[in-house]
């Protein structure tokens, strides 16, 4: 699955503060990996206090197209995800959001 077309990106932001993953983390890490030639998310990954809130984000976005409209994708986690680290979640996502495009239009001119 990985190849040259796969590509890691990452966002982080601060947790807040009370929280359980807070005090394990910090902050929160956001890791997907991406099909450059279809910007789909093949694998998502964060840190989040329990198993079940990471597999829940990464059904969330796994098979999403950052081509897409973006935020469509956000309105989705504003809906479902209630959980106290959503404004993390949607500031690291919107990190990976202008990662892609900056990346694709570099490696478009290299």
């Amino acid at each position: 699955m990985v190849n040259e077309t796969t590509v890691l990106f990452s966002g982080y932001a601060r947790l807040p503060g009370g929280t359980v993953a807070s005090e394990l983390y910090g902050v929160m890490a956001l890791v997907l990996l991406v099909d450059i030639q279809t910007g789909q998310i093949l694998e998502a990954d964060c840190t989040l206090s329990t198993r079940l809130a990471e597999r829940f984000v990464s059904r969330l976005l796994v098979g999403y197209s950052l081509k897409d409209n973006p935020e469509k994708l956000i309105q989705q986690i504003n809906l479902v995800y209630q959980g106290s680290a959503k404004k993390a979640l949607i500031t690291a996502l919107r990190t990976i959001l202008d990662k892609y495009p900056a990346y694709v239009h570099a490696k478009a001119h290299s």
